[in-house]
């Protein structure tokens, strides 16, 4: 099959092009040095191109707190990108079905986080503008649904983790720092600071299980928003104490701020259409699953380290 995927170096992107090339797939994969989605026509050059697939990664954005001091960029920026990548698939590949990234932030923290509940009242304030662009790219895709007929699929990740993580110095998901802050401090006798009272709860989901479920849904499914999660959501304390087993870190000496930026204080993604979906789908324990990605920090902690302080 032809795949066009965009967001193909994140990081996502980049564990996403390496499973599907290795299945025999032909990919053309787009970052935005190659291929700014921002600007019209730029996906022109693509057109004679028939594809199968086309999958949609690329947002601006970033983790930690980037959400906050940039609403107004990211609601023009992601508006752009994503009415350009839904104009061209309606234009130019109304063959292919649009697979995209929904977000877990879109989910209104009065609600149930189940998929029917979706676009139901409003994202916590921190996170809005952003929600509110991956809220509006679904009701793309169903109203080309609804017009011309074509096919998509929406896919919402809890946290992704695991090796491969960007060492570019940009601000990591609250794992990744978790993971960079405790081996610092075993390395070099640093203290550990944690953000909030460490009682705050996540999801995470390996991204190679993220992968294969979602390539799984995709074999089975149209025309539908599924969630894509571990099933299970632990505390930062629960995280940081995994970490500090791993890494030979005290647990009992890291600080917690609690004045600090924290988020939501749980997010947990109801996964039962994911399970009934796919019955038999195996996940990778979360002491598995940090271990390798522990393991990877480890072999690339001086890029990682000298990028973060040069940032």
């Amino acid at each position: 099959m032809k795949y066009f995927i965009t967001g193909a170096t994140g990081y996502l992107g980049q564990h996403l092009v390496a499973a599907l090339r290795t299945k025999g797939h032909e990919i053309t994969a787009v970052g935005s040095k190659d291929c700014d989605l921002s600007h019209e026509q730029r996906l022109d050059k693509f057109s004679e191109t028939t594809y199968d697939e086309i999958i949609h990664l690329a947002a601006w954005t970033q983790a930690g707190d980037f959400c906050l001091y940039h609403p107004g960029e990211q609601w023009l920026i992601n508006q752009r990108i994503n009415t350009n990548i839904l104009a061209w698939w309606q234009g130019a590949q109304p063959q292919a079905r649009l697979t995209c990234m929904g977000t877990s932030c879109a989910y209104s923290p009065d609600f149930p986080l189940e998929e029917k509940y979706y676009m139901a009242g409003e994202p916590i304030d921190s996170l809005y503008t952003y929600a509110m662009t991956k809220r509006m790219l679904y009701s793309g895709l169903k109203a080309l649904n609804k017009q011309y007929g074509l096919r998509y699929m929406c896919f919402v990740p809890s946290t992704l983790y695991g090796p491969g993580y960007h060492t570019d110095g940009r601000q990591m998901h609250f794992i990744f720092d978790l993971i960079r802050k405790i081996i610092r401090g075993k390395l070099y006798g640093e203290t550990v600071t944690l953000w909030g009272d460490g009682h705050q709860k996540r999801e995470l989901v390996y991204v190679g299980d993220y992968i294969r479920a979602m390539c799984q849904l995709m074999n089975q499914c149209d025309n539908q928003l599924i969630n894509i999660g571990a099933g299970a959501e632990h505390s930062i304390r629960e995280f940081a104490s995994l970490i500090c087993d791993k890494v030979g870190y005290d647990f009992d000496d890291i600080q917690f701020d609690t004045s600090k930026y924290v988020g939501a204080k749980s997010k947990f993604l109801d996964t039962r259409k994911l399970d009934e979906t796919i019955p038999d789908f195996q996940r990778t324990s979360l002491r598995d699953g940090l271990n390798m990605t522990i393991d990877w920090f480890i072999d690339h902690k001086d890029t990682i380290f000298n990028n973060m302080a040069d940032s």
